[in-house]
């Protein structure tokens, strides 16, 4: 009777949501098996593309993970993680963003029936860390080195990685034609970290092939004076000049105030912001440029004077694309133009404007330290530009990683089923039940190939019941067999080039495992509930926030006062 009268004892705040225990636990991996179903179809050489119309009404049509996973706008707290995983392996590899996804939410779907059956999270999180440490010492075990071999080995080596890049991606139908150009792109830049040192421009029409490389710096050309027209426009083995300062006559600063005596005197003032400019456009020319830059605006006097003295300027050149000028041609920015010594300025062995569709680019090419290039894209709808400078970028990556970390590994679901069949083996000498919570992260590894399979529209069951098999040769040459997409069967995927990096696929399995025994060692969620007040007062600040500034009309540089 004693405990009936106890007072209830209210510790949250009252609407605050709490869902704990098992229930919850089973929830948060199904949330995660439902973003997994969303990349599902896009992995692999024959997988689908996905459309996003966000909010704003632009349109995104992507078959990368990552992308997918950043435009998604995925409200549940657990299922979030595997956006954030996504992310990661996008910034650390460029490749395998599907992957990781998948790898995650099939560890956690493997999971479910064991937390249904009353197994305590701690047992499946520590068995899957072991697995997944012995999954990558294997990894390490079978990758090959590309250690060693000359340039020209290395660079069709780093190509057939780039292609299997590419092979999922929509201009996968070309893929040597682009493999062989980010290869090139990504030796020229050699040991240079910064990946903005390779631009990509997008030119739309014309077709994919009309897509090419520039070993330099290639930018579109800049907004222009009259005067312009009458430049040179080509030059061998120029200086460049490269600047942060405008040139233009610049007026008076606003509140600036002149009281002369005699009216004679207004012309020197005059005369004087002339005389400032003509300072300026002189010591440019003195300099011995034949081309002058500048992140600022070059005006049309400056235009029209450079172009008597044959000499091409640009002005309001992007940031990024003056500082990747300023790493090719060797010269350094200015922000005055005083005192220009010859090792300020760059230089290349060409530089000419070219017409691309309609625009035309300015082209620096053999510049001498060399460690940019640039790719201009073609292609029809602006969508299908924006996915193969996104396709592209993960090429470039991958390649990076490549000749960084040179070991690579066979892909076309060859390295997962190996690791599953090595997992399963090594369960077996295990006692206990971590022998069955090893066994069914072997499983999920199948997932790969499984899902290489379905998006292929063949068999897969019949397909991974041939990989099993070869994969359980006792003398290991069925190691390299992954699923073959183009028959529908199984081939070895080493001779037929299907390579990737091995830290993508080491990232991948690590990143998956982390963020499974995470979701895993969750069993409470607490939501609180907004409070009325903080409902109030970020109400009122959006209101306030939009009327500010309103009010004033301010006077402009041209305003005359009345």
């Amino acid at each position: 009777m004693a405990s009936m009268l106890q007072p209830q004892i209210i510790l949250l705040k009252e609407g605050t949501d709490t869902s704990q225990g098992k229930a919850q636990l089973v929830s948060n991996i199904n949330a995660c098996t439902a973003v997994a179903d969303v990349v599902r179809t896009t992995l692999g050489p024959r997988g689908m593309d996905k459309l996003i119309h966000d909010d704003k009404g632009n349109v995104t049509i992507s078959n990368d993970g990552a992308t997918i996973m950043k435009l998604l706008d995925i409200v549940h707290p657990a299922a979030k993680i595997l956006v954030d995983i996504a992310k990661s392996q996008d910034s650390e590899v460029g490749d395998g963003t599907t992957t990781v996804v998948l790898l995650a939410g099939e560890f956690l779907k493997e999971a479910k029936p064991f937390v249904e059956d009353g197994v305590h999270p701690q047992n499946l999180i520590r068995s899957y860390r072991t697995a997944c440490n012995l999954a990558i010492e294997k990894i390490k075990e079978i990758a090959v080195s590309i250690e060693g071999k000359s340039l020209e080995e290395k660079k069709s080596l780093l190509a057939k990685c780039a292609a299997t890049t590419l092979s999922s991606k929509l201009i996968g139908g070309e893929k040597e034609f682009f493999a062989s150009m980010v290869v090139d792109a990504v030796v020229a830049i050699g040991n240079e970290d910064r990946l903005n040192m390779i631009g990509i421009k997008k030119v739309p029409g014309g077709n994919m092939r009309d897509s090419f490389l520039v070993n330099g710096v290639a930018f579109k050309k800049t907004f222009s004076y009259a005067g312009f027209e009458q430049q040179p426009k080509k030059f061998l083995n120029p200086k460049i000049l490269m600047l942060n300062i405008e040139l233009e006559l610049k007026s008076e600063k606003e509140n600036a105030e002149i009281r002369l005596s005699d009216p004679s005197q207004y012309q020197s003032i005059v005369d004087a912001e002339w005389n400032i400019i003509y300072d300026k456009l002189d010591k440019c020319v003195k300099s011995g440029a034949k081309i002058v830059l500048s992140r600022l605006a070059i005006g049309d006097l400056a235009t029209q004077y450079f172009a008597d003295r044959d000499i091409f300027c640009a002005g309001r050149v992007a940031e990024e694309d003056l500082n990747r000028v300023a790493a090719a041609a060797g010269g350094t920015i200015q922000t005055s133009v005083n005192n220009i010594i010859d090792e300020v300025l760059g230089t290349c062995e060409v530089f000419e404007e070219k017409q691309v569709g309609n625009e035309r680019f300015n082209i620096f090419s053999g510049c001498p330290s060399g460690r940019t290039a640039t790719i201009v894209l073609r292609g029809g709808a602006d969508q299908f530009i924006e996915e193969a400078e996104r396709s592209l970028h993960d090429a470039i990556m991958i390649v990076r990683r490549a000749l960084k970390n040179s070991t690579v590994v066979p892909g076309g679901g060859a390295i997962d089923m190996e690791i599953s069949r090595y997992l399963r083996q090594h369960a077996r000498t295990i006692a206990g039940k971590s022998q069955l919570f090893i066994n069914s992260y072997a499983k999920a590894l199948e997932v790969i190939p499984r899902q290489l399979c379905d998006n292929a529209g063949f068999d897969a069951t019949d397909v991974l019941n041939k990989l099993r098999q070869k994969h359980a040769l006792p003398s290991g040459e069925g190691a390299p067999y992954g699923v073959d997409i183009n028959t529908g069967g199984i081939a070895d995927s080493f001779a037929n080039f299907v390579w990737e990096p091995s830290v993508v696929k080491i990232n991948a399995i690590n990143a998956a495992s982390e963020a499974a025994c995470l979701i895993l060692s969750v069993d409470e969620t607490v939501k609180n509930p907004k409070s009325e007040s903080a409902q109030g007062e970020a109400a009122a600040s959006a209101m306030g926030g939009r009327g500010r500034g309103g009010g004033f009309p301010g006077r402009g540089r041209g305003m005359r006062r009345r």
